[in-house]
């Protein structure tokens, strides 16, 4: 664990990307296999010791220190894994320091009820900074600022081979990629994944500089809308189906009908996943808010009733491969005539066409932008009629034309800690606006946002916060409502979940009011009105 933990330490206090960079390619330069496998893949996630919970860690700091004390220490940091080692009592090792190979290959083939013994032997022999990257590892959140994106950057400049190699391969492989390493250490060829059902990097649009449409030639590209949903790819061979997030995360088994849907398919489709309601629109399809999409992610299972009443449909854009040939170096028109062929031949279920939508001028598609406030879009997509399907962010093919964004004054209610560098300081904030209660006037919360300001605007709040706090509710205060905020927001949609009916899509602190009274902060009706007209009109608010 010794490398390992250095590596951790590492990450946590190197600020600059190129840095951390340096020392994840190092690390896996001088760490033998599988360890330095094993390291790369806590890095990006993919290890899971699900049978490891907070609680279980909880109950052994416990019986060595005081709770109270335990309970305002970890109020403070912040976080439980450093909170633990650095309370954890110190003692004569209880025995040998365990390999991040033992802990990895131990907890594999352990049982729920053998997890406290094995946790309590090896925090009492490691120091704290292996009981720091111990207590990471087996809780799954790193929180170093190192994505999974980066990690495997950083395998790729090590290897001396593009990311979009890496990225291809990466989903034909387990840990600790054994494969993948005797390749890189030029042992062996490329290897080959099993299946050819993993992911292909996503090509990613550029936001717009509305400036430079001036010297872009409208009849060179094809208008998209951009819809509110998430961006996924689906990968169908042999009545074997995988669905991934734009990051490669497979997330089949959340959506489990539209994976059924795909059975019997052969192709690799990229498209914007959504909830829709087939039949309930003169198109044939009713998407419905993001709200309601937000339902059904990061879910391991879903239950049927869910599926039932928020049913996953796919809205495609492209066509990567159709059956074993690789359309990707075709040119966007190209691959957009397989696309509609395919769609017609096979027409699949829970799937459509993202239409094209046609326009003359710049002037035409501003124009029908400016007026773009639909729930389920937002906004446009330009591409040139020539590009090939290249991966990541290419300058120059693809461009997002997001709509204006709305904005709000808000009054800040509540703060938490944030997390990793901002441990330490408050950095979630809930606010609200004012409405009519049984007692007057009073504010109610109707979004919650973390970014958006300088790290000097941060120190400024955290300051705010701490000197106005009239309320201790575990990590969050409550402060009095004398701070004004201004957030943009995306949209508007009408929400259960939120206790002022309302919730806000993407909402962030566009320009904190230091000079405006609380009181003139807007109302909750203010935010009523900016509701699609759809929503306006009564639909059923999203759950």
């Amino acid at each position: 664990m010794r490398d390992f933990a250095a590596l951790i330490e590492g990450l946590a206090f190197t600020p600059g990307r190129n840095g951390k960079l340096r020392l994840i390619a190092d690390y896996l330069a001088r760490t033998p296999d599988p360890a330095r496998g094993y390291g790369l893949a806590a890095l990006t996630g993919d290890l899971s010791f699900r049978q490891v919970k907070p609680a279980a860690i909880r109950a052994l700091i416990a019986e060595r220190t005081d709770p109270v004390l335990f309970g305002w220490s970890y109020d403070y940091v912040g976080d439980l894994a450093e909170t633990v080692s650095l309370m954890w009592p110190a003692s004569a090792p209880a025995g040998q320091a365990p390999t991040l190979t033992q802990v990895v290959e131990r907890f594999a083939a352990a049982r729920r009820g053998e997890v406290p013994a094995l946790l309590d032997g090896w925090l009492s022999a490691l120091d704290e900074s292996g009981r720091f990257a111990l207590l990471k590892l087996v809780t799954g959140g790193m929180r170093v600022g190192v994505s999974a994106r980066l990690a495997k950057l950083a395998l790729a400049e090590w290897g001396k081979v593009d990311i979009n190699e890496i990225e291809e391969l990466w989903h034909g492989f387990e840990p600790p990629y054994e494969e993948l390493f005797v390749w890189l250490d030029g042992r062996g060829p490329r290897p080959v994944p099993a299946t050819g059902l993993g992911f292909r990097p996503l090509m990613l649009s550029n936001p717009l500089d509305e400036a430079a449409l001036a010297g872009m030639d409208p009849a060179a590209y094809r208008a998209e809308y951009k819809w509110d949903g998430a961006r996924v790819q689906l990968a169908a061979e042999n009545n074997r189906v995988r669905i991934y997030s734009r990051a490669g995360d497979e997330i089949s088994a959340a959506f489990p009908d539209l994976a059924d849907a795909a059975m019997g398919l052969h192709a690799v489709l990229d498209g914007e996943l959504l909830v829709a309601d087939a039949g309930t629109a003169p198109d044939g399809v009713a998407i419905r808010p993001f709200n309601d999409l937000q339902q059904r992610l990061n879910r391991k299972k879903v239950t049927a009733p869910l599926m039932r009443t928020h049913p996953a449909h796919l809205r495609l854009y492209d066509i990567l491969f159709e059956g074993d040939e690789d359309l990707r170096p075709l040119p966007f028109d190209a691959r957009r005539a397989r696309l509609e062929a395919w769609q017609a031949r096979t027409q699949p279920d829970r799937m459509d066409l993202s239409p094209l939508v046609p326009f003359a001028d710049w002037e035409e598609l501003a124009e029908l932008r400016s007026v773009l406030r639909d729930a389920s879009v937002e906004g446009l997509m330009l591409k040139q009629g020539d590009s090939p399907y290249l991966p990541g962010r290419p300058k120059g093919p693809w461009f997002k034309w997001k709509r204006t964004a709305l904005t709000l004054d808000c009054v800040l209610m509540y703060a938490q800690r944030g997390h990793g560098k901002r441990s330490s300081f408050y950095s979630d904030f809930t606010f609200g606006a004012w409405r009519d209660g049984e007692a007057g006037r009073e504010l109610t919360p109707v979004g919650k946002a973390y970014f958006g300001f300088t790290d000097a605007e941060l120190v400024e709040l955290d300051r705010w916060v701490r000197r106005n706090t009239v309320n201790r509710f575990g990590p969050v205060r409550e402060v009095e409502p004398g701070l004004v905020l201004e957030v943009a927001f995306d949209s508007v949609q009408r929400s259960r979940r939120h206790k002022s009916g309302l919730a806000m899509r993407f909402p962030r602190i566009s320009r904190i009011r230091w000079e405006k009274p609380a009181e003139e902060a807007d109302r909750l009706e203010s935010l009523e009105a900016m509701l699609p007209d759809s929503l306006l009109a009564g639909a059923a608010p999203a759950d």
